[in-house]
């Protein structure tokens, strides 16, 4: 499942940030709500540096209560074109493997 989790999960990300922006911990939350729990906030941040540097998001520092401005991120074009291709792939995909699955029973 982790193995499955890692191709999609730039897909995921980008679904969350096109509802609305986020920042990296809100992110988490909102990935572990959809019932991610076994999801490490580490790989989070490492894919949301990743994310940022193709250039599929746009982030803004904002003051935060505690302690650093936070690091909010929001998908732009670039990301959007990139999130439309993985519904693409998701779809192929889930198509493919329902023929599979009911192929077997």
């Amino acid at each position: 499942m982790t193995e499955l989790l890692k191709g999609t999960l730039e897909g995921i990300v980008l679904a969350i940030l096109a509802v609305r922006p986020a920042y990296g911990y809100e992110i988490t939350a909102r990935l572990r709500e959809q019932g991610f729990a076994d999801l490490v906030e580490g790989t989070v941040y490492a894919l949301l540096i990743r994310i940022e540097q193709r250039g599929f998001v746009d982030v803004a520092k904002v003051p935060s209560e505690k302690g650093p401005p936070r690091k909010v991120y929001s998908i732009n074009a670039q990301g959007r074109e990139q999130l439309d291709e993985f519904w693409r792939a998701w779809s192929f995909l889930a198509e493919r493997i329902g023929r599979l699955h009911e192929g077997e029973q």
